[in-house]
């Protein structure tokens, strides 16, 4: 049984799955940004920058404040910690596995 904690890990996985949020969750790493300042820097249309933040928004990637006509958007990486787990599971893996490579090449001397 999928648990509701599990959908929403699965949800930031598939949110940051696309490059358009990863370079938008990039730039808001900086700085606060308006929803036109971020789609100023991008090809795509501006409704477009807006679904990609309202998807973030929903992951509970990105919040959004008002500021007199604009709409202000922050980060919220704290539901990144569940690909942080995930990654660092294999970062053991990655690490045991080139100790093993170092073994066997001085061992091959």
């Amino acid at each position: 049984m999928v648990t509701l904690g599990r959908k929403r890990q699965e949800a930031v996985f598939r949110a940051i799955a696309d490059p358009t949020r990863r370079e938008i969750l990039g730039m808001l790493r900086d700085r606060p940004y308006s929803v036109g300042e971020i789609a100023a820097q991008f090809r795509t249309s501006r409704p477009a920058i807006s679904k990609h933040l309202r998807l973030l928004r929903t992951v509970g990637l990105v919040a959004m404040t008002q500021k007199g006509t604009a709409r202000i958007c922050m980060l919220r990486a704290e539901p990144l910690r569940a690909v942080s787990a995930w990654v660092s599971d294999y970062e053991a893996y990655w690490g045991k596995t080139l100790q093993n490579l170092k073994r066997y090449v001085e061992d091959e001397r």
